[in-house]
Order: C-alpha cells, then sequence, then structure tokens
C-alpha cells in the first residue's frame, strides 16, 4: 500500500483572481477505487492535470507511484492493434493482453486489425488494457464512457469491478455505483473523500444539506430573539442608571451604589447576549458553502393539434445501398418520451437527423404534422463560439430566460462573458440544453445530450421533463435517466440479410 498526499493545494489560472482550489488538503490510498465527481468548470480535469504536474501550484503532492492518464493520444493509428500494444508493452506477453479482452467480452480479433479502423468502444478498451497492463501506475481516468453504447458501458463497468488503484471522473451514476469505493467529490469550498459509493455520498450529502438549512434557520431566530433582547436589556441599563440622580418622592437620595449595581448587572447581561450573537453568526457563516443550488429548470412544451405527430412504418436507413438497421416502425403521440436504443453505428442519431429533415437515405415511410415546431440538442458541440449575448440573438432566443436557465445549471455569471469556444465541454452541452430548454416547441430531439454533463444538472433536467412533460425523442446512454423519464424504447437491431 501507498499513499497520495495533498497538503495545502492551493491554483488558480495565470491572470485570474479566482481560485479553483485553496488549502486543500486530504490523503488517498492507491489502491482505493475513487469517482471524481463536481459541477462543470469546478475544476475536475484541472486536478488531475496537477496531479500530472502539468501546471505549477502552491502547497506540495507526494507520491511514490506514477500517474498515467485515460484518454492518451496514439501516435500512427494506422497501425495494426497489436503491434501498438506490444511496443507500448514490451515485456506483456500477447496471452495476458487476450486475457484481459476476455475480461471485457471482446475478441482477440481486433488486435489484428489497424486502431484507427476499430470502433469507439474497442477504442477504449485497447487504452484501458494498456494502462493496467503496465502495473504499479496509479490511473487518472476522464470520463470514458461518452458516446459508448449500454452494452459497451456494462462491459467497462465489469472490467472496473475487477481492478483498483484509481480515479474516474464519470457523471454516470450507476457506473459510480458498481465501481467505486470512494468518492473525491470537489465542493464550493473544498475537496472531501468519503468512503462509498456515488449513492451512498447522495444520501449523506443530502443529509448533511439538510441539518446544515435547519440550523441555519434556527440561528437565524435566536439571532434576531437574541437582537431584540440584547437591545431591550441595553436600553433597560441605560434607565436604571440615569435614575441614580433621581430622588424619592418623600425627597431623600437614590441608594446609588444598588442602582449601579444594578445597571452593571443589566449591562453584563446584555454583553453576554451580544457574544452569543457573535458566536451564532459565526456558526452561521460556516454553514451553506457547499450546498450547490438546484433551483428548478422550466420547459415550455406546446401541445400540437395534431396526433400523432410522427408515424414511421418499416423504416430503414441506407447508407451505400446497405441497410444498417432492419425494419423499425413507431408513432409518437403528444406527451410520448421517446428513447431511441442500440448499438453504436446501428443509425440511433440518423433517425434523429431523418426527422429534423436532413437528407438520409431511407426506405419505408416517415410521416410527420404540418407545422411541427423541433428543438434540437445535437451531440456535437463543435462550432461553438462568440458570446452568449450572440449565441442568442442567433438562435433567435430570449437572452433573459437562456442565461437564467444557464445559471440554475451552475454556470457563473463571471463565465457569461468568456468566449463559447472557450468553455468546457460540458459547459458548452449546457449552452445547447439551455437554447432549447428555453425554446417553445412541439418536439424537443435531444442526441446524447448529457455527454460531459454533471449529475446535479442531469437530476435537474430529469425533474424538468417529470413535470412539464415535454414530447421528446432522444439518445441517451445514461441507464439512469433513460429508466426515468422514457416512457417508450425503440430498439433499433442490426439488418440479418
Amino acid at each position: 500500500m501507498s499513499l497520495i498526499n495533498v497538503n495545502n493545494l492551493t491554483f488558480s489560472y495565470e491572470g485570474s483572481f479566482e481560485k479553483v482550489f485553496e488549502n486543500a488538503t486530504f490523503q488517498i490510498d492507491t489502491d482505493w477505487k475513487l469517482g471524481l465527481i463536481g459541477r462543470n468548470g469546478k475544476g475536475k480535469t484541472t486536478f488531475l492535470n496537477l496531479l500530472l504536474g502539468k501546471y505549477e501550484f502552491k502547497g506540495n503532492i507526494t507520491k511514490n507511484i506514477e500517474f498515467d492518464y485515460f484518454p492518451f493520444e496514439i501516435k500512427n493509428k494506422e497501425r495494426m492493434t497489436i503491434e501498438i500494444l506490444n511496443e507500448m508493452l514490451p515485456n506483456i506477453q500477447d496471452w495476458e493482453i487476450i486475457k484481459e479482452l476476455n475480461l471485457l467480452n471482446s475478441s482477440a480479433e481486433i488486435l489484428y486489425r489497424n486502431f484507427n479502423v476499430l470502433s469507439g468502444g474497442e477504442q477504449v478498451k485497447i487504452l484501458l488494457i494498456s494502462l493496467f497492463l503496465k502495473g504499479n501506475n496509479f490511473l487518472l481516468i476522464d470520463e470514458p464512457t461518452n458516446h459508448l453504447d449500454r452494452e459497451t458501458r456494462d462491459n467497462l463497468v465489469e472490467y472496473l469491478k475487477k481492478k483498483k488503484g484509481f480515479i474516474l471522473v464519470s457523471h454516470d451514476r450507476k457506473l459510480l455505483d458498481k465501481v467505486v469505493d470512494h468518492i473525491i467529490s470537489i465542493n464550493n469550498t473544498n475537496i472531501e473523500i468519503q468512503k462509498g459509493n456515488f449513492s451512498s455520498w447522495q444520501k449523506n450529502k443530502y443529509a448533511q444539506d439538510n441539518f446544515e438549512t435547519t440550523k441555519n434557520e434556527k440561528l437565524k431566530k435566536d439571532i434576531n430573539r437574541l437582537e431584540v433582547a440584547s437591545k431591550n436589556t441595553a436600553n433597560w441599563s441605560n434607565k436604571i442608571e440615569k435614575s441614580k440622580y433621581n430622588t424619592t418622592n418623600s425627597g431623600s437620595s437614590i441608594d446609588r451604589g444598588y442602582v449601579g449595581h444594578q445597571s452593571a448587572k443589566m449591562m453584563k447581561k446584555s454583553k453576554v447576549m451580544e457574544r452569543r450573537i457573535e458566536k451564532a453568526i459565526e456558526q452561521k457563516s460556516n454553514l451553506l458553502k457547499n450546498i450547490d443550488r438546484n433551483d428548478a429548470l422550466k420547459l415550455t412544451p406546446l401541445e400540437s393539434r395534431k396526433n400523432p405527430l410522427l408515424v414511421a412504418n418499416d423504416l430503414q436507413i441506407k447508407y451505400n445501398k446497405e441497410t444498417i438497421f432492419s425494419k423499425t416502425s413507431f408513432e409518437v403521440e403528444n406527451g410520448d418520451r421517446i428513447a431511441i436504443a442500440g448499438k453504436n453505428g446501428i443509425g440511433k442519431s440518423s433517425i434523429l437527423k431523418l426527422i429534423l429533415g436532413n437528407e438520409i437515405p431511407y426506405e419505408g415511410t416517415l410521416k410527420k404534422a404540418n407545422d411541427l415546431k423541433i428543438s434540437y440538442v445535437s451531440q456535437s458541440t463543435e462550432g461553438l463560439n462568440g458570446t452568449l449575448k450572440q449565441f442568442a440573438r442567433e438562435n433567435r432566443i430570449d437572452e433573459s430566460i437562456f442565461k437564467a436557465m444557464l445559471a440554475k445549471m451552475g454556470i457563473a455569471n463571471n463565465e457569461f462573458d468568456k468566449d463559447i469556444n472557450q468553455m468546457s465541454e460540458g459547459q458548452k452541452k449546457k449552452v445547447l440544453l439551455a437554447k432549447s430548454i428555453s425554446e417553445m416547441a412541439n418536439l424537443y430531439i435531444w442526441d446524447e445530450p448529457l455527454n460531459y454533463i454533471d449529475i446535479l444538472t442531469r437530476i435537474q433536467i430529469e425533474e424538468a421533463i417529470l413535470k412539464y412533460k415535454p414530447t421528446l425523442i432522444f439518445v441517451e446512454h445514461d441507464e439512469t435517466f433513460t429508466q426515468k423519464i422514457a416512457t417508450k424504447v425503440i430498439y433499433l437491431k442490426k439488418q440479418i440479410d
């Protein structure tokens, strides 16, 4: 067993006065399987880069193990996969590589194909195998399941369950629940480690947030009550003090010593109350700092007068005269939330583009209701640039509503003046989602909307969909999300000749 010690880690980007981390101190056992979570833009990838020594920082990080990062770039991808692995792992026998592939439910046949022709899921498996076979290294695995179909994700879950010694950045709740034994969370003011998986961390987080909120309300009431009592006590003390110089009705003098004693007693009581107020204010100031705002998102769906909105009969998509999935038929009615599922490359995104009116070669029939207003979230964030103001104007959406949705999804006001191109992938995806949420539409079409999106925002989106019940067709590999919101699932299957 070895340890990674992080002491007083403080970091901010050059030219920025805002600290990403400040005096973070914690310890990691290199046998742990840690899930790294946090809002988009909170510094998850930055933290991994700090461990890798890519940035200068204050404080220190001590370890007696090397770090390896996933994903990494393969040079000369046109070579056979086994040649690439043999070069990276000169001391590893081919049978050991094949054994790892078996753990991932993959055939050894992929080793004898060029790396560049492998599917995205196959490439992910090869990269992970190479890192785990190196040995004596601690892996920093950054969002390995983006764009992967459910079957490939399940294979990765089973593989990672058998491994140890890594930090896994993921927003996939099922993956985190089944794989990790510790959660490292980047909060608003600190970095915290807890034993357990995501569900146990979430349960503890809710309990802590509720405790702090309740205590905060109690302290507010205590402070108000004590402030009134302290003010009244001070006033009484002043009145008693002034009465020393009065005389009684009989003309005799007041016992000034007694009155002074009573005045001092009341003033002392007032000071005690003031100290209690200060202590309560100090306690209150330490609360709520790590509570994330979870403001409700608002959708404004339009119900179509036509029903059904879409009808597909014996639909097949063909590329280069090759049919990529077997005939499928479905209807989309008002209020339906339809998930399109299937393996990578089966044609899920192609169906969405066909519905949008793109020129996609197909057979069968697809009928759409007239004047259907569609709001679309694309899988890719490529090409996003300019300010949020410009983006809102170009897409003819209300800028104030658009920015309000982004703020609710955790994008800080100081990010609003950034060029969208400079934002993280998660923030870019939020721009596309906020646009769609801000639009009034009969039908929402979302293509892998949750890639790179943090868990808290996923929950906000789920709650909004369940509340406002838009008509939605979507492709999404987050199984938890699909189970919660889909009313129907269309499974695309490979055409069998």
